[in-house]
């Protein structure tokens, strides 16, 4: 088994997909794609979309507990998904470009090259707008990139008539994905899918076609311990990754001869660092490991996309056969606000992960809307619990830490109230299974919220870019890791801060802007 490449990319997820894909064109380099969970291959667990809600904590997902929430659920579980394509293999695949703002902010804190204007073409470079959506073809929108990306148009009646709602109380129909930020308005998502309904995920777009490439090695089932490093020289070289082999019987060492590109995402990205010697010197002593780097800011700057639930009965049979079942978006920003604060997803099907615990009552026949808070000021931090590389690390979101997360997710509540109540849904909504109305002081609302929320399952930012003087920012605009040669991270993590919407399609333009740095040779 041949064990010295160019380049070896740790994590065959979002980005790492696109960044071995991208890399791999030049048929004069040897990439190897470093996947610690199975192929996706021909497997309809994954393939088929409609079956996502099936993989929460199942084989395919690190499912990973949470530190105990003074403020939140401490029962939560963040999904991360343990197979090839990563979370895009994962999730239920709803795609939107990152708003302009949001990128413009990376840009002006210090993640310079990280603009709009900078990033948009690379959206356009991946992707390909299909079913002649009326804002498909929008100036700017990607024609010939690897991953599919089309509007959802399922016949749901109770969809249709929530978007009645939506325009009744002062949320019109908005098409989404044409360069204009949408701050109030709803809409069916668009997802990254193929026509029939398989996942245009990172592995189906950028490695299942490219399998056959010479020059590319995907090795699936290998978990990475930690990365190797060169201290010969007058700088630490980190010279690719110690893996334990799928047996776990063995180690066995993969070395890059040119860089190493870490993409293990925004948890397991941290404690691969970490367990390398790269991080924030006081808790690497702690838990036993030579300090490398001393780089505060890894595992730092936990972000994440914080969810409710608003359950109702419906008065009439729901859909049986969806995309995905999650095919609605609102954006109700607070006035004055050029990005959006509050977010919800229509769900056609019971969502009672969070509230059976508690004894409220659900249904077969329900739907829900789930507001988030999408600008959320709460951080958090991933930090190791031991040196062993098996043991999960100590995730602590720090949810609803900050006032300002509490005041939009009460307002979350609130507004899926008044849609529900618009006579667009008059036919549909029966009782109110969660919270109830018994709930209706904001003391009530944040009760149920603290007890029962949920997540978009979006942890971001914990590696994140910046100025070069910045000892926060573990990671150059260029994607390299400050204090070593032959490293950089690829990845949600690099997030200086978590967009407002969904991020699976900014992880992959990030990772075909790492190829495309490291092919410039920046």
């Amino acid at each position: 088994m041949e064990t010295e490449f160019d380049y070896v990319i740790v994590g065959g997820g979002t980005a790492g997909c696109a960044v071995a894909a991208r890399l791999s064109e030049d048929a004069d380099v040897h990439v190897c794609l470093i996947e610690a969970g199975p192929s996706d291959v021909g497997d309809d667990a994954i393939l088929d979309l409609s079956r996502w809600m099936e993989l929460l904590e199942s084989g395919y997902d690190w499912d990973y507990p949470i530190e105990p929430q003074e403020s939140g659920n401490s029962w939560m579980r963040h999904a991360r998904a343990k197979v090839l394509g990563g979370c895009s293999s994962h999730n239920s695949a709803i795609a939107y470009w990152a708003p302009r703002e949001n990128l413009d902010d990376w840009a002006a804190g210090g993640a310079t090259g990280w603009s709009a204007d900078e990033c948009y073409p690379f959206y356009r470079k991946l992707e390909t707008a299909l079913d002649g959506a009326e804002h498909a073809d929008a100036p700017g929108r990607g024609t010939d990139g690897p991953v599919t990306i089309r509007t959802v148009g399922d016949q749901d009646p109770c969809g249709e008539a929530l978007l009645r709602a939506c325009e009744q109380v002062g949320l019109p129909t908005t098409p989404f994905n044409t360069g204009r930020t949408v701050v109030r308005g709803a809409n069916w998502f668009q997802v990254n899918a193929n026509p029939d309904g398989t996942r245009s995920s990172a592995s189906t777009a950028y490695i299942h076609p490219n399998l056959d490439r010479p020059n590319l090695t995907v090795l699936t089932g290998y978990r990475a311990e930690k990365l190797t490093i060169d201290t010969s020289g007058p700088r630490p070289r980190i010279t690719g990754a110690r893996l334990r082999t799928p047996d776990q019987r063995r180690a066995l060492e993969v070395t890059a001869r040119r860089e190493t590109v870490l993409s293990a995402g925004a948890i397991d990205g941290p404690k691969l660092l970490m367990l390398s010697g790269i991080g924030p010197a006081e808790h690497l002593r702690e838990v036993g490991i030579e300090v490398l780097v001393d780089a505060p800011g890894v595992g730092e700057n936990l972000q994440d996309h914080p969810e409710g639930l608003v359950q109702w009965e419906a008065l009439q049979p729901m859909p049986t056969a969806s995309t995905q079942w999650w095919q609605i978006g609102i954006f109700a920003g607070s006035e004055g606000r050029t990005t959006p604060d509050l977010m919800f997803h229509y769900g056609s099907v019971p969502f009672d992960l969070n509230i059976v615990r508690y004894g409220y009552p659900t249904s077969e026949n329900t739907f829900c809307l789930t507001p988030n808070v999408t600008g959320a000021q709460s951080k958090g931090t991933v930090r190791l619990s031991s040196r062993d590389f098996h043991d999960k690390p100590k995730v602590d979101p720090r949810y609803f830490s900050h006032d300002h997360d509490r005041e939009v997710m009460i307002r979350g509540i609130r507004v899926a109230r008044e849609i529900a109540a618009a006579p667009a849904l008059a036919d549909w909504v029966g009782k109110e299974l969660a919270p109830g109305e018994q709930d209706s002081t904001d003391e009530e609302l944040f009760e149920y919220i603290r007890k029962t929320h949920n997540t978009v399952y979006h942890p971001s930012c914990t590696v994140k870019m910046g100025a070069e003087d910045d000892r926060m920012a573990p990671v150059t605009p260029t994607l390299q890791v400050k204090g070593v040669d032959g490293l950089r991270v690829a990845d949600g993590s690099v997030m200086p801060d978590l967009i407002t919407v969904n991020p699976c399609i900014t992880t992959m333009m990030i990772g075909e802007r790492c190829a495309d740095f490291i092919r410039r040779g920046v």
